[in-house]
């Protein structure tokens, strides 16, 4: 007996892809679970989730559970009476019977070389932490968060130019391929899921605006990382004459400076360099508030700058 009906639980745009694919595949998927539907927009107008809008299109059935430990949702579950259960950045914990409920349990698409970096933010945690590669895992979720069983694993680099958008992108592609490939492995007899090595664990929680916060005390490298890995959200953010200022992209200058952590050292056409604790960032992107995204030798034109006026933490 294989795996003849699936339900899919995932909520925003990086679980679309491994969805569609199991549409692409003609797989059965009796209903989608996804998260009730939120606030968005400067109208705060309730928003069905990415997942949401691509299961109604398809015409599939979707469940909007508040809270998975429900009794109520157990008995939705058994309704649907699941092979397997494909989760995708579903956002929650499940408890054991739910766990129990389909045959194969819950195939989870996680975006880490686990045990590296379980929790909820694997695509920044590996920028920031300034690795060069990362990849994506189908694990067998158990009660523990991203603890379960490995199925399969597949590595991809993290180029020097990606930021968190570009890496999640990438690896949503990835995560629905190898999702796939595990549904294709279990028909041809070749699941051999591994324990992971829970000694190597580390893990990636969940990011604040607050930790956008530039400290300039830190190497240069080290900001740059942080700028990338928290492009677009949280987002990156210093003050300037008591203005708060987004940074969206920078790079690196093989220079250093006598000027203290946090001083402007010159202003080009090539943007703003700025001097760190070790080392000199090139803003090539940067965002007064209150107005839009705009080139730093565009910002310049009407925000004056003087070599030695500093960017700090506090306003």
């Amino acid at each position: 007996m294989g795996i003849d009906r699936i339900v899919f639980m995932g909520t925003p745009e990086f679980a679309v892809p491994s969805l569609q694919i199991l549409l692409d595949r003609r797989e059965t998927v009796t209903g989608v679970v996804t998260q009730p539907d939120r606030p968005a927009g400067r109208g705060q107008k309730l928003t069905p989730s990415p997942v949401k809008k691509l299961a109604v299109k398809s015409s599939l059935p979707v469940f909007q559970p508040d809270d998975v430990k429900e009794i109520q949702f157990m008995h939705t579950l058994k309704t649907l009476a699941p092979d397997l259960v494909v989760v995708v950045a579903y956002g929650r914990i499940f408890p054991r019977h739910l766990l129990e409920i389909p045959r194969f349990g819950f195939l989870n698409v996680h975006s880490s070389l686990l045990p590296a970096y379980r929790g909820p933010a694997p695509i920044n945690a590996a920028i920031i932490n300034g690795e060069t590669e990362t990849g994506v895992s189908i694990i067998i979720l158990d009660e523990g968060m991203d603890t379960g069983d490995i199925i399969i694993r597949e590595a991809t680099p993290i180029l020097p130019e990606d930021n968190a958008l570009t890496l999640h992108d990438r690896l949503s592609v990835l995560g629905a391929k190898l999702l796939g490939k595990a549904l294709d492995m279990h028909r041809a007899g070749l699941w051999n899921p591994v324990p992971q090595n829970h000694e190597k664990a580390t893990y990636a929680p969940l990011l604040k605006k607050s930790d956008g916060l530039i400290c300039w005390d830190n190497d240069a490298r080290s900001i740059l990382n942080q700028i990338r890995g928290m492009t677009p959200w949280p987002g990156c953010f210093s003050y300037l004459n008591g203005k708060l200022i987004k940074i969206h992209c920078a790079e690196t200058v093989e220079k250093e400076t006598n000027l203290p952590p946090g001083r402007v050292v010159s202003v080009s056409d090539k943007g703003i360099n700025i001097s760190t604790g070790r080392g000199i960032l090139l803003i090539r992107e940067i965002q007064l508030e209150g107005k839009k995204k705009m080139t730093a030798d565009h910002f310049v034109k009407g925000f004056t700058l003087t070599p030695g006026a500093e960017f700090s933490t506090t306003r």
